[in-house]
């Protein structure tokens, strides 16, 4: 998938333009950040049409609507899946999203160029997923001073801790633990019980995949997340809004991380 995603950054042409165009794009996004900064656990949806995992989710979704059920339903920020091969997901779903919702869009994709980051912003996002995997320490730090030169929150994906003291290094402050294996692409026990606890307290940690009940979310506080991010089981959910709102309220757990 990152090998595709290099091909997609051939495309882009002269990376100035892009730099340039985001610094153009006019008014500021909101921060995800903020967006975070809540006594409960904050939801993020999740606009995902299928998955390399469960193959075609729902086809047919239309970004607007569908970002504005979610924020209806009181998720605090959007994830939008943009990578096109494995996710059926496009830029155009950021650009739509934004102008369903004022709500924060994080841009969800293989990220593996600066390029990108400034092309996220000049389609609207407010904050974009590094995958610790995918990039390695030294592309970590170079991604991440990309980021902050963008305008635009980074979300460092972790599953060790290893790639947690990458991050770290890269001086994140928003930290996703992803218990999705992405060779084999089976989930992992023990991975999200493990990091979440040992993020320090001036970051926000997410727990990412599995998560589809509010069962999942209250043992995600438990061990001191700060929000969760959920996908597959929102696209799949037939009434989105009544989906996202039976997962918000849940208190998060105050002290647990140092």
């Amino acid at each position: 998938m990152t090998e595709r995603a290099r091909l997609r950054v051939e495309k882009l042409g002269d990376p100035k333009a892009w730099v340039d165009r985001a610094a153009s794009t006019s008014g500021p996004v909101p921060s995800l950040a903020a967006a975070l900064k809540s006594s409960n656990v904050s939801v993020i949806a999740e606009v995902k049409r299928r998955s390399p995992s469960k193959g075609a989710l729902n086809e047919s979704i239309d970004a607007g609507q569908r970002a504005r059920l979610y924020a209806d339903g009181g998720a605090a920020a959007l994830s939008i899946l943009t990578e096109p091969s494995e996710f059926g997901g496009s830029l155009e779903d950021l650009t739509i999203a934004q102008a369903a919702t004022s709500i924060p869009l994080l841009r969800k994709d293989f990220h593996v160029h600066p390029v990108q980051l400034f092309e996220a912003r000049a389609y609207g996002a407010s904050a974009a997923l590094l995958i610790m995997r995918a990039l390695g320490p030294d592309d970590t730090r170079v991604m991440a001073d990309a980021a902050r030169e963008a305008g635009i929150d980074a979300v460092f994906e972790v599953r060790d801790d290893t790639e947690l003291a990458w991050a770290l290094d890269a001086r994140a402050t928003i930290i996703g633990v992803n218990r999705r294996n992405l060779e084999t692409l089976e989930m992992e026990d023990g991975v999200v019980e493990s990091l979440i606890p040992v993020i320090p307290a001036y970051a926000f940690a997410i727990a990412e995949s599995g998560v589809s009940t509010r069962r999942d979310v209250e043992q995600a506080a438990v061990l001191g997340a700060d929000a969760v991010l959920v996908g597959s089981s929102l696209s799949l959910a037939a009434d989105p809004r009544e989906a996202v709102a039976h997962l918000t309220g849940v208190p998060r757990s105050v002290g647990v991380r140092g």
